[in-house]
């Protein structure tokens, strides 16, 4: 069984926000927050640890007072803040979410425990699934993912061997499958879903302070 002390939960917001016209993502205001403060409060009640993997205004992101870690060479995607995370962390179990899906589930870092094991041999990594009702529909969502710090080394070797694509890597590693309601994944691209997202966000799901 994995506890919540052993998980630090990470918020991935060291992207260059392209679609974004390049903004910092994190940074953006929404809901009265910013999207990176959002997702650190619905990982708060998941996790006893918290970071945020940032490569930008630094010092905005450390005013949300936890701990601000960069990737070793910058905006090598989610991977970069993954193996950043890896590095830095002192729990065993380090858990990641991007800082664009405001609405992620607050049952993610349990669901996600159960599927992997303690033991040698079993998975170290269990990434979620947005399901829409069949088996078919089922999408890989592979920046939310759980993982042990042990898969360092393995990611640094991917990422040297020129890896860029989380499910591949998630792939390579044996992750476990852990099936989700896909409205909880639902992610904010572009301008205009910054702007319509909070009037059409999933049913139950307030916006955290």
């Amino acid at each position: 069984m994995i506890l919540a002390g052993q998980i630090t939960g990470l918020v991935l917001a060291g992207g260059r926000g392209m679609r974004m016209g390049g903004a910092d993502k994190g940074l953006l205001p929404w809901a009265g927050t910013t999207l990176a403060a959002q997702a650190l409060a619905r990982l708060a009640p998941q996790v006893d640890h918290l970071a945020i993997s940032a490569n930008r205004h630094l010092e905005d992101y450390q005013a949300l007072g936890v701990p601000v870690w960069t990737d070793a060479q910058a905006f090598e995607g989610p991977l970069g803040g993954m193996l950043a995370g890896l590095g830095q962390c002192q729990t065993p179990w380090l858990l990641c979410v991007p800082c664009d899906a405001p609405f992620f589930p607050l049952g993610l870092a349990t669901r996600l425990a159960s599927a992997v094991g303690i033991e040698p041999g079993q998975s170290r990594m269990a990434v979620a699934w947005a399901q829409r009702g069949d088996e078919e529909s089922a999408r890989p969502q592979p920046v939310f993912c759980l993982m042990h710090c042990g898969l360092r080394d393995r990611l640094a070797e991917f990422l040297s061997a020129g890896g860029r694509r989380a499910g591949e890597w998630a792939r390579q590693a044996g992750a476990a499958r852990v099936d989700f309601d896909a409205e909880g994944f639902r992610n904010l691209n572009t301008p205009e879903d910054l702007a319509s997202f909070s009037a059409a966000s999933p049913k139950g799901a307030a916006p955290l302070a």
